[in-house]
């Protein structure tokens, strides 16, 4: 191919003539680096040929072989390891509460609803993306401003909650409308709240912002908004928590039906806001599960959608632990959280499984997958397969794995038969992009 090349090219002598010295060099240097990609290339093609992918294969089958009372175990001690951050949404109802939780994990208002569940008299709470496995629990006050309700009690019940021993990292939102002054029995329970617990950073959020905006507008204006009405009330519920809050910022978070583009107006600014007051892991996995450009995109699926919402945070999951030196194999965690993922998938698309029908679903949707990538990654990280589970690997494998069970159980929810070679073809395909996605994953 070479002589062919050269003989359609110019003379050498001509080239060396009219072109600079730095061409001449970047030429051969450009030719030496695909001479070296070609070697390379065509000797991992071998040595994939050589390896004894059917035996791999089997092991990995055999390394998803996991019961679940070791499941169970190992959750266990990774809930100990991940980034949690426990918010705990102080404000009235209609405040934007749930539009804060909307905004955070990118799913639907109704998977949210359905989300909240009781947890003390005055409390909800919210785990996602489960509570097996949570990154995030919203911890919601029920009935706050109602003249009936003992804020007292409240506030017992909140420090109470607080009393508990976590490894999480913990943050109090207060919630105000713009156009809400009747602050009292907020400033009231977080001014308690504080004075027991100052080490716990506050976040005052205001929201609503378009419910002051002038009547002929269309829309959110440019972030932040230099609305003089919107400015001067913020300035005002700024003076009425001064002493309280660490930080404020203004938020709008709407419905889509509503009209307001973007239906997240401050988003950005409430995940800096949260970065600035949190450890550096908490936040960073904020920042991560924001990071939606591709989890994001309308593929005509609503049921995928949604899915990318849960596979997501497990990907993060994945590759916050793979990098950390927990006292147990790689695998079996990779194992336990992907059968925790499967599961939780299993049950978006209508179909209830306990965890060891979620580890077959996971051996027969991964084992001839995994065979074929192990192989490859050996390739590359001779003599251990260890440090071929890095953070960035173990990222993509995980959400492919979560777009392959989407495949999977969408046939199921059709009526179909399970299509094997088009589950394994997806699953190629996601892991190929998902390489890309995670590849600067931080740790």
């Amino acid at each position: 191919m070479t002589e062919q090349r050269d003989a359609d090219s110019p003379s050498t002598d001509s080239q060396q003539l009219s072109e600079p010295t730095d061409t001449i060099t970047k030429s051969v240097d450009n030719s030496w680096t695909n001479r070296i990609a070609g070697v390379w290339n065509k000797a991992t093609t071998r040595l994939t040929q050589l390896l004894p992918v059917e035996q791999l294969g089997q092991t990995v089958v055999e390394w998803f072989s996991v019961s679940e009372d070791q499941v169970a175990e190992i959750l266990e001690k990774v809930r100990a390891e991940l980034p949690t951050t426990e918010a705990l949404l102080i404000g009235k109802p209609q405040a934007g509460k749930s539009s804060i939780v909307r905004g955070l994990t990118g799913v639907s208002a109704e998977i949210v609803g359905q989300g909240f569940r009781p947890h003390t008299q005055h409390t909800q709470r919210y785990a996602y993306p489960s509570n097996d496995l949570p990154l995030l629990i919203f911890t919601d006050t029920v009935g706050l401003g109602d003249v009936k309700q003992d804020t007292q009690a409240i506030i017992q019940e909140l420090v109470r909650d607080l009393q508990q021993e976590t490894h999480s990292a913990r943050i109090l939102l207060l919630t105000v409308k713009i156009n809400d002054f009747a602050t009292e029995t907020l400033r009231q329970i977080a001014q308690q709240l504080r004075q027991q617990y100052p080490n716990i950073p506050c976040l005052l959020v205001v929201t609503c912002l378009h419910e002051v905006y002038p009547r002929d507008t269309v829309d959110h204006p440019a972030y932040p908004p230099d609305d003089q009405e919107v400015n001067r009330a913020f300035a005002v519920m700024q003076q009425a928590f001064v002493r309280i809050t660490n930080h404020s910022v203004l938020i709008d978070f709407t419905l889509e039906e509503d009209g307001y583009t973007p239906v997240f107006y401050g988003l950005e600014a409430l995940r800096d806001s949260l970065a600035e007051l949190l450890p550096q892991a908490e936040a960073q996995a904020i920042y991560q599960l924001l990071d939606q450009e591709e989890a994001g995109k309308q593929i005509g699926n609503l049921y995928r959608d949604a899915a990318r919402r849960y596979i997501l945070p497990f990907a993060i999951m994945s590759a916050t632990l793979a990098a950390v030196p927990l006292p147990f194999a790689t695998m079996p965690v990779l194992t336990a959280l992907q059968v925790s993922m499967v599961g939780l998938l299993g049950k978006l698309y209508g179909q209830t499984i306990t965890p060891s029908q979620a580890g077959g679903v996971v051996s027969a949707i991964a084992g001839g997958f995994l065979a074929q990538a192990i192989a490859r990654e050996l390739i590359k990280f001779i003599p251990g397969f260890g440090s071929a589970i890095a953070a960035s690997w173990a990222a993509a494998y995980t959400w492919a794995l979560g777009e392959a069970a989407c495949v999977y159980f969408g046939d199921l929810m059709g009526g179909k038969k399970p299509d094997q070679q088009k589950i394994q073809l997806v699953m190629q395909e996601a892991f190929q992009v998902a390489q890309q996605r995670f590849k600067g994953i931080k740790r």
